[in-house]
Order: structure tokens, then sequence, then C-alpha cells
């Protein structure tokens, strides 16, 4: 049943590990199995831009997978899941899942996504964008990715940074059918 199904959240070297804290709190919340994995950029990363630590993060998931274990479960598409976000994706992340050529465990299990047609939510967060990665992002989209950069929602009434992460999880989260709370939906000019 697709309901208990675990969703992997793979956290890149981009900056915004925000994103990937907030998702895994979001899942927590709705009570869905995360499986985690982290690259080694991304552990600095939540060390530099965020309180948290690395063991605080992988506390939020109900499974930790090292970004060299080649042979997790999440590495095979026997192994059943609801699909993959990345938050943050990592233009070098986006780009080995484009061409299939792996070298972790997190673009491992992001290829295995793609290959089982489950749904794979790419949060890129990069700026300017030159055409190599705008081919890139066509190239993912065409295999089945979705790509969706972090923008904050100006209408939700956003105050902070955390507001805006969240919001910008909730949207990533409807990609997979799940009802976050935490998501401050449109309803309209009032």
């Amino acid at each position: 049943m697709v309901d208990r199904l675990p969703l992997i959240v793979g956290i890149s070297g981009a900056s915004g590990a925000i994103l990937g804290i907030c998702a895994l709190q979001a899942l927590k919340e709705l009570s869905i199995d995360a499986h985690l994995v982290v690259s080694r950029t991304a552990a600095l990363n939540l060390h530099l831009e965020t309180a948290m630590t690395l063991q605080a993060a992988e506390a939020l998931a109900a499974k930790r997978h090292a970004a060299g274990d080649l042979a997790a479960p999440i590495a095979s598409g026997s192994f059943r899941t609801r699909g993959m976000l990345i938050a943050p994706c990592s233009i070098r992340t986006m780009s080995e899942i484009a061409t299939g050529v792996t070298s972790s465990l997190l673009t491992r299990a992001a290829d295995v996504t793609l290959k089982e047609r489950r749904p794979l939510v790419l949060m890129v967060r990069e700026t300017p964008l030159h055409l190599g990665h705008l081919r890139t992002m066509t190239a993912l989209a065409e295999m089945g990715a979705i790509l969706y950069p972090p923008l904050p929602a100006y209408y939700a009434g956003l105050t902070s940074l955390e507001d805006a992460a969240r919001q910008s999880v909730g949207r990533a989260l409807d990609l997979f059918g799940l009802d976050w709370p935490g998501l401050r939906r449109w309803d309209g000019a009032s």
C-alpha cells in the first residue's frame, strides 16, 4: 500500500540545508518514514547554515544511509518507496542523475527512482542558470523528474526564511500526494 511506503530524502551539497531539515520534520509530523542520504558537502552545509548537527538531522529520519553505501536497500528498485525528494539539489547532483553515471548512494537512489517511474522531485538551488544547466533540466524533465526550485510564495505572508522553506517543502510534498498542515494554501483573493 502506497500510504505506508517510505520517502527517500536526499540532502546534497547545495546551499539550503534548511529545506532538507524541513522535509524531514514534515515527514515526521505526517508519520511517513524518511530514508535519509546526506552528501559529505551537505553535512558541512548543515553546520554552516543551521544550528542543527548532522546527528540531530539523522535523528529525524526513520533510517539513515551513508552516501557511500551502494548496498543500501534504496539502491535497488525492488525496495519499494513512494519516491525521492532531493532538498536542496546541487547542480552536480542534478547532472549526475541526468547522465545516469552515479557516484554515490544519493545519485544512485535518484537513478533508481527514475527507472522505477516513481516521483523524483529535485529542489534545485542555483542561480543564475546557464544553457548547460537548462539543457540538463530539460533532459531530466523528459526522463520524468520534477524540477522544483524552492521559490517563495509571496502570497503566503512569509516572514522568515523558515516560513519560506516550509512553504516550498509543503508544495514539494504535494507532488507525492502528501498534505502537510504546515503549508499555507492560496484560498483566493479576499
